[in-house]
């Protein structure tokens, strides 16, 4: 007989990266579809999500951890209790995407894997800004020595922002009926969102 392999339907994305890159900002601008400028410093901030997929409730749970340094502790904690993991760095910044090379160091230390799942991000890829790391130099170190998936991202312009949680999704072996589509349920808002215009098309509720 072949074994019976049980779809999920609960899983953790976490974002790590160092402080200022924009890890927050990616987050609301899926949750939300907006984006605030101005940096605030993040601790640890858990979303939770409800999604309804084929008939079935799949929890999805977006943890926004600390870009700082001095809570190893919690870091640790976050990677042990995560299913996939989204390493975000600001192309503007070298320094930082030295920093995504020794988170992903410290998920392989932590998880026991090789190959955990992992998409790395470089973000405040908007035009005109300076650059710092080339797409094509983290390219290639991302997918052909990590076999890992890279991705640019601008959170400033909605540029490929759901190209990073579709990726993560289907790292994480979310169930294959997600694969069309995945409509955003938006269960709660914050009150000043009500106002907001409609979403362009390309953040309507297809995410695959």
């Amino acid at each position: 007989m072949s074994p019976v392999v049980k779809e999920k339907n609960h899983v953790r994305l976490v974002f790590m990266g160092a402080a200022g890159v924009g890890k927050t900002a990616l987050i609301r601008r899926f949750l939300m579809d907006t984006f605030e400028p101005k940096h605030r410093r993040t601790v640890e901030e858990l979303h939770s999500k409800e999604y309804e997929v084929s008939g079935a409730t799949v929890k999805v749970e977006i943890l926004d951890t600390s870009g700082s340094y001095s809570f190893p502790a919690m870091r640790k904690l976050s990677i042990q209790n995560s299913d996939a993991f989204a390493l975000v760095y600001a192309v503007d910044d070298a320094e930082s995407f030295e920093s995504v090379k020794s988170l992903r160091e410290e998920i392989l230390e932590v998880k026991e894997d090789k190959f955990p799942p992992i998409v790395v991000v470089g973000n405040k890829a908007e035009s005109g800004g300076e650059r710092q790391v080339l797409a094509e130099d983290a390219l290639s170190l991302v997918e052909l020595d990590w076999n890992s998936r890279f991705v640019e991202t601008s959170a400033k312009d909605n540029e490929n922002v759901l190209e990073v949680f579709r990726e993560l999704l289907q790292q994480a072996n979310l169930p294959s009926r997600l694969s069309p589509s995945l409509c955003k349920r938006r269960e709660t808002l914050p009150k000043e969102q009500v106002l907001r215009p409609p979403m362009n098309k390309t953040n309507s509720c297809s995410v695959c």
